[in-house]
């Protein structure tokens, strides 16, 4: 541990499995009060525990990014428990991949809702709380569907393109607030997302067995191999400290050098 983080207050929307629990953990062994959030109210609760356990702190809170009420609650929890918001790490997602002629309008309106109007949501109320401190620091998951679109993937990668344009938007309008905005893109990692994904495949005839998809979405990977969540820490890290200070607006691509741009 280096205390990279030490004393910064952050919230982690979707931080009770995968990426957002290796964050939420990672962040708190560098000295970060963690707010760990989640729908999953259980599980953000044991997060925050193991934090705690592990001599850190952190607090779990219940939240759907999609009801503004539910995230406004939730930060000022963080922000009454800890005197204010230094970060938010805008980690919330999901995909239900269906084939382009497929795709519905409730398909396209649940992801969207959860991956785009999710993030608009968080950003706002995030820079609403941290604009009496006099800074802050919003990341955003973008993902390689957010450099192009994929067939079975068409409204996730739509949700992502607008994530991008809304890193680039918030970057340019909290710019006057000291607040930065940036973005991550990551490619294939083991998480519960991608092994359901993985099955969904199967559901939808695009892979004909489990495992199947993750392998040969894996084969474009430059560094060989789908990423584990801790493989995306250190870029989460640099994001959210003071090593970033001059990065607003950017997408960072953190996906094993699938996407070359």
């Amino acid at each position: 541990m280096t205390g990279r983080l030490e004393g910064v207050r952050v919230a982690i929307t979707g931080s009770a499995s995968g990426m957002g629990k290796a964050f939420a953990l990672g962040f708190a062994r560098e000295g970060a009060r963690v707010g760990v959030l989640d729908r999953d109210v259980q599980g953000a609760k044991a997060v925050a525990d193991a934090i705690t356990d592990a001599g850190g702190t952190a607090v779990g809170v219940g939240v759907d990014v999609t009801v503004r009420g539910e995230v406004a609650a939730a930060l000022d929890e963080v922000v009454s428990r800890w005197g204010g918001l230094d970060v938010m790490f805008n980690l919330a997602g999901l995909n239900v991949p269906m084939r382009l002629l497929d795709v519905t309008e409730e398909n396209w309106r649940t992801i969207m809702d959860v991956n785009a109007l999710g993030t608009l949501i968080c950003i706002q109320e995030a820079a609403r709380r941290m604009i009496p401190g006099g800074a802050g620091k919003i990341v955003n998951t973008s993902s390689i569907a957010g450099r192009q679109g994929y067939p079975s993937f068409a409204p996730y990668s739509a949700s992502k393109f607008a994530v991008n344009a809304l890193t680039q938007a918030a970057a340019r309008g909290l710019a006057e607030h000291n607040i930065t905005c940036n973005a991550f893109a990551p490619g294939v990692v083991v998480t519960p997302l991608w092994e359901r994904l993985d099955e969904d495949l199967v559901a939808i005839g695009d892979a004909e067995r489990p495992g199947d998809a993750m392998a040969a979405y894996s084969a474009d990977i430059l560094r060989g191999r789908p990423a584990q969540p801790d493989d995306l820490l250190g870029a989460a890290l640099f994001l959210a400290s003071s090593d970033s200070d001059y990065l607003t607006g950017q997408v960072l691509m953190a996906d094993g050098g699938m996407v070359l741009v």
